[in-house]
């Protein structure tokens, strides 16, 4: 069966995001360290009750460590990041990955070190269509 596809990060609201943002980032995180990141005032309360929303709209899971919490994202984020980036490119790029590319390669002021270019080379390669000529 076919693992459930990541749900949409755009339909959180801002401090949902960012408490996902900071999970994502730390990859495992205890209401009180959320809290911290968050860095600004927000009640221990008001976190937890984020939290619990959060695990209940499936965007968050935890396990008991001792006498606390410990959360983490529900999905991967592999996942996570390939849905966001779908989402951008049919967005801001009318679906078109060689725009979104151009528009990255565009916003760096140093040229692309050795190795990445060869990488790059390398997924254009193996996406180009079978039958192309080169």
């Amino acid at each position: 069966m076919p693992e459930p596809l990541p749900r949409p990060l755009d339909q959180l609201g801002r401090r949902e995001r960012q408490i996902v943002d900071i999970l994502f980032r730390r990859g495992r995180a205890t209401a009180a360290e959320v809290q911290a990141d968050l860095g600004e005032p927000v009640s221990n309360s008001a976190v937890r009750g984020m939290l619990r929303l959060l695990t209940e709209k499936g965007y968050v899971a935890y396990e008991q460590d001792g006498p606390r919490y410990v959360y983490f994202p529900a999905d991967r984020p592999e996942e996570v990041s390939r849905s966001a980036l779908r989402h951008l490119v049919a967005t801001f790029f009318r679906s078109s990955p060689s725009s979104a590319m151009a528009a990255l390669l565009d916003m760096t002021d140093e040229p692309l070190p050795e190795a990445e270019y060869r990488r790059l080379s390398q997924l254009l390669e193996q996406a180009r269509e079978p039958g192309e000529d080169a």
